[in-house]
């Protein structure tokens, strides 16, 4: 594993953000949602995420999660990506990176 100094750390913009919308995404190659979060200051922006076999769009809503925002935005399929969620991939689908406890969205991971 290739390790990293400190000012690389800090180019990744790892903030906190609250899912406000889901959606089916069936022109998706694998199971996805379409999903619409709130960071704060730095806006509403969506992504494409593979978590739909661990969760319902109902669990996802509202739920704060951890989210790269400044990596290029990606076409995937006719949706545009604009932020990665993150999450640990396990035998049983991706489980989300999310937070012990409420912080203001847009608050940034350090």
């Amino acid at each position: 594993m290739e390790q990293i100094v400190w000012s690389d750390f800090e180019k990744i913009m790892m903030v906190a953000g609250t899912i406000l919308r889901v959606e089916p995404f069936p022109e998706a190659r694998k199971p996805a949602y379409k999903i619409w979060v709130d960071f704060g200051l730095y806006g509403e922006r969506k992504t494409s995420a593979q978590v739909t076999h661990l969760y319902g769009p109902e669990t996802l809503i509202g739920r704060q999660i951890i989210g790269i925002i400044n990596f290029p935005e990606k076409q995937i399929g006719p949706f545009r990506s604009e932020f990665l969620l993150s999450g640990f991939e396990t035998k049983e689908g991706v489980v989300l990176a999310s937070l012990e406890r409420p912080v203001p969205n847009g608050t940034r991971l350090s």
